[in-house]
């Protein structure tokens, strides 16, 4: 198993660093502000956005407002997880708390179409993997791989402080090429507003089922699916 290998080598090298060390910290404050503040709204029974009902993410918050105790439940779950992030101890079993919250929001961001989390969620989902990888060596025992012994010799090896050009020039580029790739996905979106929707009618194909598609969003509430088709023309 060389990928296995190569990939504790350069695990094991990564931990060494200050600098990707620095990032990590980073990395958990940084997912630990993103769900504080939504979690308590969320314990405290108030809505999470004022988004109108008739737009495809306003149609799920409505409908997760009236769920019960399942809605401050979400808000129990994300500052838990956002608690157990700040401690260093327990930033593992944070970021395992974290990632089906955040892979759920991703996922439900791309399908809706929503601007308020279709750049932050999949950049946040990212940063966890990344905390999952920065703790592979704990994480690893209930993998069903190979073990290796390599990870004894981490505690007695010395930090570097050399700066990780390459690290840090990498996500650079991917978060450049995420943001390119995030903006080209969708030739329509249904924005937050009908007059925001109606502002990318000029950048489209067609101009006047781009409106149609606003008026089917925002003024007719159907479904995203349903005014994709107008959209089209079917």
């Amino acid at each position: 198993m060389k990928i296995i290998v190569t990939f504790e080598q350069f695990h094991l090298h990564a931990r060494r660093n200050i600098w990707i060390g620095y990032f990590a910290i980073f990395c958990r404050i940084a997912l630990a502000a993103g769900f504080l503040p939504s979690g308590f709204v969320k314990i405290n029974g108030e809505r999470f956005t004022a988004l109108a009902n008739n737009h495809p993410m306003g149609h799920y918050l409505e409908a997760l407002f009236y769920t019960g105790y399942y809605y401050p439940f979400i808000g129990v779950m994300q500052m838990l997880a956002a608690v157990l992030l700040l401690i260093p101890r327990t930033a593992t079993l944070g970021a395992l708390i974290y990632l089906p919250i955040i892979l759920n929001i991703t996922v439900l961001s791309l399908a809706v179409r929503f601007d308020g989390s279709l750049f932050t969620a999949p950049l946040m989902l990212t940063a966890v993997f990344f905390l999952l990888c920065w703790d592979y060596h704990k994480l690893k025992y209930i993998l069903p791989l190979k073990q290796h012994t390599s990870e004894k010799l981490f505690p007695q090896q010395a930090k570097i402080s050399k700066f990780p050009f390459a690290f840090f020039g990498a996500v650079f580029m991917y978060t450049i090429g995420f943001i390119f790739f995030i903006t080209n996905i969708y030739e329509i979106m249904p924005r937050n507003s009908i007059s925001d929707c109606e502002r990318q009618c000029s950048d489209t194909e067609n101009p006047e089922n781009c409106i149609t598609f606003c008026e089917c969003i925002h003024e007719k509430g159907n479904s995203l699916q349903e005014c994709l088709e107008v959209y089209e023309g079917e």
